[in-house]
């Protein structure tokens, strides 16, 4: 799924939308219905009035949103992009895939040691999402753990994004003005980041009470993702009524997979 988003990265078409407000949703449904009701039974205990797992879920959406903001990778507004380029380029509302220059003219008037370091930001970017699918391969082999039923509907929640995590990881290295082997390379390693963070789970067990707090993480940090990424770039080239119900249809598909593995 990862190399499939790259893929339409490079041959953005009109239903991308759809394609991302389906996946918003199933992550939304597996947050509400699966990750933090699994969390909560596995770590109960109070701190201060507060469920553990509560807390922990507060503190995966602080954390990738941290991130984000240190590292600059929020990719739910294009416009944001704006003012690292020369100015021109994105400015009339079009989605920064659909300009076919050189992601071009990014360098254009900078010197050779700007053009490395704004290159240097969209690596920067692209590496952090590869972390992050990393992150995501851990969460599908910690959740097995847990159960089939957890390890299931996680695994397909990661599947979805990681078609939105493939489109972004090339969109942006492309974006500040990297080469498209360099954009490829990272493509490769966002693809493989999830079996790898899935691997390392089969070298130890993790207790019931840690997997309960790493499952309320996780589900604060998904539901970071998509309200604050993947739904805004769903929206933004298209704020249509096909897009939201790809969202309603996604979390009502996760209700029917959750229910019927219950």
């Amino acid at each position: 799924m990862t190399l499939i988003g790259g893929w339409v990265a490079q041959r953005t078409g009109d239903r991308r939308h759809l394609v991302l407000g389906f996946a918003a949703g199933l992550m939304l449904g597996v947050v509400a219905f699966d990750l933090l009701p699994e969390a909560l039974h596995q770590a109960p205990e109070e701190v201060h009035g507060v469920p553990q797992a509560l807390l922990m879920f507060a503190a995966g959406f602080l954390a990738i949103h941290i991130v984000e903001r240190a590292v600059a990778i929020h990719r739910g507004h294009e416009e944001e992009y704006a003012e690292h380029s020369h100015g021109h380029r994105h400015s009339h509302g079009r989605p920064p895939e659909q300009d076919r220059g050189p992601l071009h003219g990014h360098t254009h008037g900078r010197s050779r040691h700007e053009a490395e370091r704004h290159q240097g930001v969209g690596l920067t970017a692209a590496m952090a999402l590869v972390g992050h699918s990393v992150m995501d391969g851990f969460a599908i082999g910690a959740a097995f753990q847990a159960g089939t039923t957890v390890g299931t509907v996680v695994a397909i929640a990661v599947v979805a994004h990681d078609f939105a995590d493939g489109f972004n990881t090339y969109t942006i290295t492309r974006l500040y003005g990297n080469n498209r082997r360099r954009a490829l390379a990272l493509l490769a390693a966002d693809a493989l980041a999830p079996v790898t963070g899935a691997a390392i789970t089969l070298l130890f067990t993790i207790s019931e009470h840690l997997l309960g707090l790493y499952l309320g993480f996780f589900a604060g940090f998904l539901l970071y993702l998509a309200t604050s990424d993947i739904l805004p770039e769903a929206h933004s080239p298209h704020p249509s009524r096909t897009t939201l119900l790809c969202t309603l249809a996604g979390v009502g598909f996760m209700w029917l997979v959750i229910g019927f593995a219950s």
